[in-house]
């Protein structure tokens, strides 16, 4: 008798080891797909960079076959409606001591303070602009991965969506071209964190995916950050 209560003693025992074992290595940061977001592994907080990152569809770049610029519509349409175009709406909104060619519209010059891609002031003159708009979520990225299949009214607004356009400097933002976090981030360190947050929020927003080295070069500057907010 004694003998059958040790033997059950231990079975139990053994049984909750085995739960025990179960439970860590299925809690959320355990190893596995989607863990490892934050320092030591941990998981993003809720409403972070970091926790919506793990949000967004992994899958390999489609080529870029029938790529035009054209396929997201006229260039800085002026889609809320306000009779100013897209592009000189960011220039109101970016830079600073703006004038106007007209009185309210075109802006003929102004001043892009603390550059967020080099931390350095640039002069805007129309004509002879050192400022560019840039698409912080490329338009020829967004057709690899999944602006291709859209419709022509959906690469219009996101080709136009103020959340996806920053005033910055020019010769920076070409070199960038049509790179995403993987390829490039801005030489301006302390922008980083708030560049990638912006992406994955324009990502978030329109269904685009990220490739797997995305993804990882996101969660290696989120990492930093990890109370990083979206815009």
């Amino acid at each position: 008798m004694l003998a059958e209560r040790t033997f059950r003693t231990t079975l139990a025992s053994s049984a909750l080891a085995v739960a025990a074992l179960i439970a860590t290595a299925c809690s959320p940061g355990a190893d596995g797909p989607g863990s490892g977001g934050g320092a030591g592994g941990e998981p993003g907080a809720r409403g972070t960079a970091l926790a919506a990152v793990e949000t967004l569809t992994v899958k390999g770049r489609a080529p870029k076959t029938g790529f035009e610029r054209e396929k997201f519509g006229r260039a800085w349409a002026d889609v809320d409606g306000n009779g100013c175009g897209t592009r000189d709406d960011i220039l109101k909104r970016d830079l600073t001591g703006v004038r106007f060619t007209d009185g309210r519209c075109k802006v003929a010059s102004g001043t892009l303070t603390d550059d967020p891609y080099t931390g350095t002031t640039v002069r805007f003159v129309r004509g002879r602009s050192k400022v560019d708009i840039d698409h912080v979520v490329a338009l020829s990225d967004a057709w690899q991965k999944g602006a291709g299949a859209w419709d022509a009214e959906t690469r219009r607004r996101f080709a136009n969506d103020p959340l996806n356009l920053l005033a910055v400097d020019a010769s920076t933002n070409r070199r960038k071209s049509d790179g995403d976090a993987a390829t490039w981030l801005p030489p301006n360190k302390a922008y980083r964190c708030t560049y990638v947050a912006r992406q994955i929020a324009v990502k978030k927003k329109y269904g685009v995916w990220v490739t797997g080295g995305e993804r990882d070069a996101m969660r290696r500057v989120l990492a930093g950050c990890p109370q990083q907010k979206l815009p």
